[in-house]
């Protein structure tokens, strides 16, 4: 076991290594570059910027010289400094500027995963038991619909029916009068009390899919003898299911941690726009617009290696809890 994960860690090192320079070529794809964009944009107002600051500032990073060099000053700065480089759009850090919102996305994101969890587990295992029974025929029918109706449409649904009957502010995370107030009791209360919305539309989508895979992973387990010598032995209906057929059937669930640790981070963009939650999603979505490239290029970079540590960690935890994989 344990030269399994040495040897998974040190393979790591040359997918992080391509995975990087991969990333730094994709966010070099876009004709011109920030400054292009934003001096077109100012001349397009009527405005003039002072070519000497840009230019400066283009030395500084390497702009001028060839990718290559440019790459190496990028990952240079990062291994020995942890400086992902600055925010050009923002004129900050982009350790500072995905901080502000990262405590927020993650919050919201592991608030969503546990709600996730909580009703896909038992109903998921409900429907295996009870299969081709009317709660089956109802979870099958309502988890369909989750995954068919898109989450901006739900998300503009669930903002009128705020608004219309529980009087709330539509959009956001706080009320207007708490977007810049300092943390206080007051604040968490207002954030609560608005953390409902994202959080059933961001969990509706995930809960319904994994509802599928245990109730689908956990009917080819009940059928197989081990199951059926469990009972033989004199353990109940109860203990057994437990103890054999979901443990195997968590597996699909096991794996998917490749995809959660990226997802905390990410968040949800599309649900992020509809509703205007200060995350990191929207942030995002603005840096590839705008060709701030190492804000953009960071958030690709920081998404790529969180979904490599969440493959390692996820290949780790099935061979602990499955002894078919940890025995091959």
């Amino acid at each position: 076991m344990l030269q399994y994960i040495v040897r998974r860690v040190l393979m790591m090192i040359p997918t992080l290594f391509g995975i990087s320079v991969v990333t730094f070529i994709i966010i070099q794809l876009p004709p011109g570059d920030f400054f292009t964009t934003y001096i077109s944009n100012l001349a397009a107002m009527g405005e003039s910027v002072d070519q000497t600051v840009v230019q400066a500032i283009k030395e500084e990073y390497g702009f001028d010289q060839p990718i290559y060099v440019q790459y190496g000053k990028w990952m240079w700065r990062i291994i020995t400094r942890g400086d992902f480089g600055k925010s050009f759009q923002r004129g900050r850090p982009v350790t500072e500027v995905i901080g502000d919102r990262m405590a927020l996305t993650v919050a919201l994101s592991l608030f969503a995963l546990v709600v996730t969890w909580v009703i896909a587990f038992p109903i998921g295992i409900y429907s295996a038991v009870r299969q081709y029974s009317f709660g089956d025929y109802l979870f099958t029918f309502l988890g369909f619909i989750g995954l068919a109706v898109p989450s901006f449409l739900i998300a503009l649904v669930l903002m009128y029916v705020s608004f219309k009957y529980f009087n709330q502010s539509v959009g956001g995370l706080f009320s207007p009068e708490y977007v810049d107030a300092p943390w206080n009791l007051a604040k968490f209360k207002d954030l609560m009390s608005h953390l409902w919305i994202p959080t059933i539309i961001i969990a509706l989508e995930g809960t319904a899919g994994l509802i599928r895979v245990m109730r689908a992973n956990l009917l080819d387990e009940l059928h197989k003898p081990y199951y059926t010598t469990a009972k033989a032995k004199g353990l109940s209906e109860f203990q057994a299911l437990i103890q054999y057929p979901v443990r195997v059937a968590l597996n699909p669930w096991i794996s998917s941690v490749g995809w959660i640790l990226p997802g905390l981070v990410s968040g949800a963009t599309i649900i992020s726009v509809v509703l205007s939650l200060p995350t990191t999603g929207p942030m995002q979505l603005q840096a590839l617009l705008n060709q701030d490239m190492y804000l953009a290029g960071s958030f690709v970079l920081i998404l790529s290696t969180l979904t490599v540590v969440g493959t390692l960690l996820s290949d780790i935890l099935l061979a602990w809890v499955d002894p078919r994989i940890r025995y091959q």
